[in-house]
């Protein structure tokens, strides 16, 4: 990786923890990403509220799961630019679940190609 993008993942890492922050009233414990040529990949962990790990536990993770997806759907926009603008780069799509059980979740943005130079295929 370029040295000029290193500072993306640490950058991304912590706006996904602030975005979780504003949406769910807490952040996770622990974020980390790794930026390819194609995707930003962030793993979340230690996200859930004390009142989702207890539904958790009564055997509902299927309610907080249903309920994290609305989150995701409602952050993936502010996921995206945050993204767009720590690489530079234009966003393709957006990918995002959780693991009720683990505790973990994963926040994807796949990344569009880079015009190859003379127009030339890019590999």
């Amino acid at each position: 990786m370029p040295p000029e993008a290193e500072p993306a993942p640490r950058e991304i890492s912590r706006g996904v923890v602030a975005i979780y922050k504003d949406y769910m009233g807490r952040g996770p414990t622990d974020a980390r990403t790794e930026v390819t040529e194609n995707a930003s990949v962030t793993r979340v962990s230690g996200s859930l509220t004390k009142a989702e790990q207890s539904l958790v536990a009564d055997g509902k993770a299927d309610v907080v799961r249903e309920m994290r997806r609305n989150f995701q759907d409602a952050m993936a926009s502010e996921v995206t630019a945050l993204v767009e603008s720590a690489t530079g780069r234009e966003a393709e799509s957006f990918l995002s679940d959780h693991d009720t059980e683990t505790d973990l979740a994963i926040e994807v943005v796949l990344l569009k190609a880079r015009s190859a130079p003379d127009g030339a295929n890019p590999a």
